[in-house]
C-alpha cells in the first residue's frame, strides 16, 4: 500500500511507516473526508496518486 507497512495496532489505531515517515490511520468502515486529507498530507501522497492506486471512492 504506497510503500508503507504497519507498525503497531492498538485499539481502532494503526501506525504505518515507510522509511522515516509516519502515520496514524483510524481502522473505520468510513473515514470522513477532512481525516482523510490530513493523513495523505502526513504521508505525503497527492491525492491523484490516492485515487491511481486505490480508485475512487
Amino acid at each position: 500500500m504506497l510503500g508503507f507497512s504497519a507498525v503497531r495496532q492498538r485499539g481502532s489505531h494503526v501506525v504505518m511507516r515507510k522509511e522515516a515517515r509516519g502515520c496514524v490511520v483510524p481502522l473505520h468502515h468510513e473515514v470522513a473526508l477532512g481525516t482523510l486529507r490530513g493523513l495523505l498530507r502526513q504521508a505525503n501522497v497527492s491525492p491523484e496518486e490516492f485515487v491511481e492506486t486505490f480508485g475512487k471512492l
